[in-house]
């Protein structure tokens, strides 16, 4: 849905005092594939990329925002401190994003919730402060894919299923459900007002929106970065001859124009068997399973399928099986029965953490760099 015509001098003009094309903010990429980047960010991004979030969550002056997120990320200050500056609502920064924080918010009024996965998976854990937020308007998750258990028992609990949305530092947020719309559990929804997408194969070729073929996703819009610090290299690898932005990672989309993030194409784009496969979508029919409390998984190399999908399993007990610990017998039958068998790990390995950074996203290269053999 496109935004209304905003007025010179009215809130939401882009071009208004302090919205010009001048630098904003130096934000480091998180460094999950790589060595970080300072990514230059101008007013104008950041003021194109709230005003269509606010058109998509219907974020308006009545909303207070809650969140215990890093203030040092697009998620917890861009989105959750000049989004609400931006709209002219209230901010309550909970300090810790614990569960029993985000219950007490509700008291205060809080109506628009932001947090992680990791975040989530907490508060639908305690049955209390899920059901609390059911006076929220809004609970929006971002900066990881959020497993569909934990989509279904906020759904459950707190009488709404949460949204989900897509972007990145370089590109502040590109893709969400709307407030209005669909809340498709696995999927980032739909291109926000003024954004394009579209999906490339390795030689370039477009790669149709079937809701099946896999290929990198690329965005152009208002609210994309004016580069990268130092870095023509980087400038050079990231932006196509045409003025795409190529996000590097990996996306089915669906006839409807649905969006699910699949991985990033350094690690998670498997060829195997000479099929390519998107590591989230076996990551997501591993979560599926109650005995799985979370999921990575990874190519390696193997000499005769090119790469063998490894999965790192974090188990859960569960009162179904007597309280034992899933097997990868078991997984590896359980994911052959949603997905073609192509995608099926062929290991899997039980591990009581995964690695991961600041914000929660798990380092794959790290598990990349374990031994193959145990």
């Amino acid at each position: 849905m496109a935004q209304a015509p905003v007025e010179p001098g009215e809130p939401g003009d882009p071009t208004g005092p302090g919205a010009g094309d001048g630098a904003a903010f130096l934000l480091y990429t998180s460094g999950t594939t790589g060595a970080p980047k300072g990514v230059v960010i101008s007013r104008r991004a950041v003021a194109a990329g709230l005003d269509a979030l606010a058109d998509a969550w219907a974020w308006t002056p009545d909303d207070t925002l809650v969140h215990g997120l890093p203030l040092f990320h697009v998620h917890g200050l861009i989105l959750g401190v000049l989004g609400p500056l931006r709209t002219g609502g209230r901010l309550l920064h909970t300090g810790r994003p614990t569960p029993q924080a985000y219950a007490a918010a509700a008291e205060s009024g809080g109506s628009l919730y932001f947090g992680v996965p990791t975040v989530w998976s907490r508060v639908a854990a305690d049955r209390a402060a899920a059901q609390a937020l059911s006076t929220a308007r809004l609970l929006v998750s971002g900066s990881a894919p959020l497993p569909v258990p934990v989509f279904e028992r906020l759904a459950a609990l707190a009488g709404q299923p949460p949204i989900e949305r897509y972007g990145m530092t370089e590109t502040l947020i590109t893709v969400s459900t709307r407030a209005d719309g669909e809340r498709r559990p696995g999927s980032v929804g739909l291109p926000l007002a003024g954004v394009r997408t579209r999906l490339v194969g390795e030689s370039g070729e477009p790669v149709p929106q079937d809701g099946e073929s896999v290929g990198e996703l690329q965005v152009a819009g208002p609210m994309l970065c004016d580069g990268y610090l130092g870095r023509p290299d980087a400038d050079a690898e990231s932006w196509t001859a045409d003025g795409w932005f190529r996000t590097g990672d990996v996306a089915v989309i669906e006839p409807d124009g649905f969006h699910r993030i699949v991985g990033r194409a350094s690690v998670d784009l498997i060829k195997s068997g000479g099929f390519r496969i998107g590591a989230g979508e076996v990551e997501a029919a591993l979560r599926d399973h109650p005995g799985v409390a979370d999921a990575a998984v990874v190519g390696v190399p193997d000499a005769d399928l090119g790469q063998a999908i490894v999965a790192y399993v974090i188990p859960s007990a569960t009162e179904t099986d007597g309280g034992r610990t899933v097997t990868g017998d078991q997984l590896t039958a359980f994911v052959a029965e949603s997905l073609s068998v192509h995608k099926r790990p062929r290991r899997v390995v039980l591990v009581d953490e995964l690695p991961r950074n600041a914000m929660g996203k798990i380092l794959k290269k790290q598990l990349l760099q374990r031994p193959q053999g145990d």
